[in-house]
């Protein structure tokens, strides 16, 4: 494990950031703007710790004028054809292919991931674009047979303005998620993307823009997230809210939205369980395991965090993690040899450092790791522990980081029971070869989404939500736009 620091990366660990990085602007009513005062915020590059720029901070008079803007777009957007919308939504996603170089770099130099995982996550972020275009084409609605004279149509319309939040750890996935589904099921949206990430928000919006979206259909803020999550959900004119971030955060936000009757899809991160049976490669999968583990630095909500292998494997497979393990490379992420690039922020980092230390005070053994890395940058060694008491804080508060927990289980009972041992129920994960075993898991691991012998749980077309702490209403999938919608029942007979 190595970490390549400014002294020894040269030009890659702090890249000239000049010609691709965005003026950082709000977006109110089709123009880009600065903030009503002066008040601004720097955002920094988490891999050097160098200001790259400046954000204005939101008013509530800019918070008014964006909610005006929506409110005044959505009279004309919710009427515009269907195959209009999904035009405009699918020449976006075209322009951001064409920007993924742009996009990508954006995204390493604000987060500080690995350049190619950047570039994955424009191509999906492209393909979430294109496949909300074409599902909102088939909301129907549906007609209902009544045995009289009497027609029933229930009709799908969209619910109006759309108030969204997202974090930074996927700066272009997450709102674009929102962002997409809400314009193509006919809403309009104020969006308050993470302050740690808005250039990449930016350049999503700059696409919409050019592929002709109309003024005030899409509006994005920045600023103190609490002052405008409590003024924006509050207003009459926003009409749903779509969080993505923390369960304090989230209970907060469901609260607010509940005291204003407004439906609300919160997606509120994970603690994600994965069971190692016994009759696998058990060198093959730890190292998958250790691989996925330390993605984005652990910085994702379905990532494999509580590692339980059977009994009779488990030395092997933890020999095998930590060998993975040692062999990962942290560094920039526009480095080419970093597969680990620093954590988002200094309080991620320290968080992280905090946890590790808890977890050793109460008894845990480390096997790798659990220290932070000289800067400049926020960087973190990828931690792997063992023989981690049951009462440790660590099983129960989601790490958000590169840490991997590892225990051993007995049988098929025990390790469903420890995998359901959680508040949180966003994703799990098995591997094994026996269609009983994997039938079990499938059906009694209590989480919103349960993927068996590989990671990739979470696609285009398929619902993506938890269950319990991890929130509630789903992304992605036909799903996805429950939180957009609402249904009318119209009824009629002749005269």
């Amino acid at each position: 494990m190595i970490v390549k620091r400014s002294e020894d990366a040269g030009a890659l660990s702090a890249p000239p950031h000049a010609g691709f990085y965005p003026p950082l602007a709000l977006l109110i009513d089709g123009a880009w703007t600065g903030a009503s005062d002066a008040a601004v915020r720097d955002v920094i590059d988490p891999a050097t710790e160098a200001v790259i720029g400046q954000l204005p901070c939101a008013t509530t008079a800019d918070l008014d004028r964006a909610l005006a803007a929506a409110q005044r777009a959505f009279q004309t957007w919710k009427r515009t054809p269907a195959t209009q919308r999904a035009k405009i939504v699918t020449d976006a996603a075209a322009l951001m292919r064409q920007r993924e170089d742009t996009i990508a770099r954006t995204i390493t130099l604000e987060l500080g991931k690995p350049l190619a995982e950047s570039r994955i996550e424009v191509q999906r972020l492209a393909g979430v674009f294109d496949w909300h275009a074409a599902e909102a084409q088939r909301l129907y609605g549906r007609l209902i047979p009544s045995g009289t004279d009497v027609q029933n149509t229930v009709l799908q319309e969209p619910i109006g303005v759309v108030a969204a939040f997202t974090p930074w750890n996927g700066p272009a996935a997450s709102p674009g998620r929102k962002i997409s589904a809400a314009l193509a099921a006919g809403c309009t949206v104020v969006i308050k993307p993470a302050e740690e990430t808005p250039g990449t928000a930016i350049l999503i919006a700059q696409c919409l823009l050019d592929a002709g979206l109309p003024a005030g259909a899409l509006n994005l803020v920045f600023g103190n997230p609490g002052d405008i999550s409590t003024h924006l959900v509050s207003s009459p004119i926003v009409r749903s809210v779509a969080f993505t971030g923390s369960v304090p955060i989230g209970r907060s936000l469901a609260a607010l939205a509940g005291q204003h009757l407004k439906p609300a899809v919160l997606e509120l991160g994970g603690h994600g369980p994965v069971i190692v049976n016994d009759d696998v490669d058990v060198r093959a999968v730890a190292a998958l395991c250790a691989r996925q583990k330390f993605r984005n630095a652990g910085q994702i909500c379905m990532s494999p965090t509580r590692f339980y292998v059977h009994a009779s494997v488990y030395d092997v497979f933890a020999e095998a993690f930590v060998e993975t393990t040692r062999t990962l490379k942290v560094g920039p992420g526009f480095d080419p040899a970093s597969e680990v690039g620093p954590l988002a922020n200094p309080r991620r980092r320290d968080g992280v450092e905090r946890m590790v230390q808890d977890a050793c005070a109460a008894g845990a053994r480390l096997l790798i790791g659990g220290r932070r890395l000289p800067g400049p940058g926020f960087y973190f060694e990828p931690t792997v522990l063992a023989d981690i008491p049951a009462d440790a804080d660590i099983w129960r508060t989601e790490p958000f980081g590169p840490i991997a927990l590892l225990a051993r289980f007995r049988d098929l009972d025990e390790a469903i029971a420890l995998a359901n041992h959680s508040d949180y129920g966003l994703a799990a994960f098995a591997f094994t070869r026996s269609a009983a075993a994997s039938a079990r898991i499938l059906r009694e691991v209590d989480s919103g989404i349960v993927s068996v012998n590989h990671f990739q749980g979470a696609g285009d077309s398929t619902p993506f939500g938890g269950v319990k702490d991890s929130g509630y209403g789903r992304e992605g999938g036909a799903e996805c736009f429950e939180g957009y919608l609402v249904r009318k029942l119209a009824s009629q007979r002749p005269l």
